[in-house]
């Protein structure tokens, strides 16, 4: 058996988890710190890591207890490397160097992106080739892989990731942070929609662009406000949502179609979207194509997700040195 130790720092989530043989969770420990950044609409970096820097010894050692182990029972240990916030990624960086060395165990870099396909793999088989969808509050990308760690980016996006353009319409919106989860529940609530913009760019082209969805939703508003003519915050939710939706989906499916791929999954914190997760799993099985999502917990961030990557790269013997530092602009890199 194979335990990996996970450590997860490279945003606002101080998280730790330790996983047996990559598919089977034996405990996963989040400290969320949405609380201290809500009243800022957005995360605060220097507050992420004063935080991280408060409970990273305390997460590890709460991950630990909970999965009744010692450190001498661990095979290696797996951290966020990038990208992220640089300060937060250091924080996370130099516990698990600290743990590993003190313990003379290998170490691992992970990234961040990886985690979140490879949450995949804790609740069902991989099979390849597959296509992930990888879409958060940083991040909109589709990505083809042939086999386990390799990795062909294919799309993503050319400006505002959606998780973002849902924080940023939220705002409009006056939606507490963070507004995705707010915005989904609008939605699914509403008599009626707004018509706002599809943005598919060249025809044969699996990027992605909100940025101008964004800007719709802001000149609509503004547009009211001059009419003096109030704003209906369930129909522009909807009707915002509705573009993302259509967009993602119908890239997700040409991509699937085009690659021949045998599986196709979700990733990341706007996985989480409900709206979202019905259109993928109604496309999907309309097209034949197996689709799997993760349980809500693992499409936010957790170190479950980084120990089970971190184990397919200590089956392929791909370990970090010592003077491992945070790359917050890191590429996604195969590593078979």
């Amino acid at each position: 058996m194979t335990y990996i130790l996970g450590i997860e720092t490279s945003c606002d989530e101080t998280a730790a988890s330790v996983v047996k043989d990559g598919t089977v969770i034996v405990s996963n420990v989040v400290a969320s710190q949405i609380e201290s950044h809500k009243r800022f609409g957005g995360v605060v970096p220097e507050i992420a890591s004063r935080h991280h820097v408060e409970q990273i010894t305390l997460v590890i050692e709460e991950a630990m207890k909970q999965a009744d182990l010692q450190p001498k029972d661990l095979s290696a240990v797996a951290v966020t490397e990038g990208p992220g916030l640089v300060g937060a990624l250091l924080i996370g960086i130099q516990a698990a160097k600290a743990f590993a060395f003190a313990n003379q165990l290998p170490l691992i870099g992970v990234h961040h992106i990886a985690g979140h396909v490879y949450a995949n793999a804790l609740e069902h088989p991989m099979e390849f080739p597959m296509l992930a969808l990888v879409i958060s509050g940083g991040h909109t990308e589709l990505v083809v892989m042939e086999e386990d760690g390799r990795f062909e980016k294919i799309g993503e996006t050319r400006d505002d990731a959606a998780g973002e353009a849902y924080d940023k319409v939220a705002r409009v919106l006056k939606l507490p942070y963070p507004g995705g989860p707010h915005i989904d529940r609008l939605a699914s609530t509403s008599d009626g929609a707004v018509e706002f913009p599809r943005v598919w760019l060249e025809e044969d082209s699996y990027d992605f662009s909100f940025s101008g969805l964004k800007s719709a939703v802001i000149n609509y508003q503004h547009n009211l406000q001059q009419k003096g003519e109030e704003i209906n915050p369930s129909h522009v939710a909807a009707g915002f949502q509705q573009s993302v939706v259509e967009v993602v989906t119908e890239k997700t499916r040409r991509a699937a179609e085009a690659y021949g791929v045998k599986q196709v999954i979700a990733a990341g914190g706007v996985a989480a979207n409900k709206g979202l997760r019905a259109k993928l799993e109604m496309t999907f099985k309309e097209a034949n194509i197996p689709f799997y999502v993760p349980s809500l917990p693992l499409c936010t961030d957790n170190a479950a997700m980084i120990a089970a990557a971190g184990y397919s790269k200590y089956k392929a013997g791909d370990f970090a040195g010592f003077d491992m530092n945070g790359r917050p602009g890191m590429p996604l890199k195969s590593w078979n």
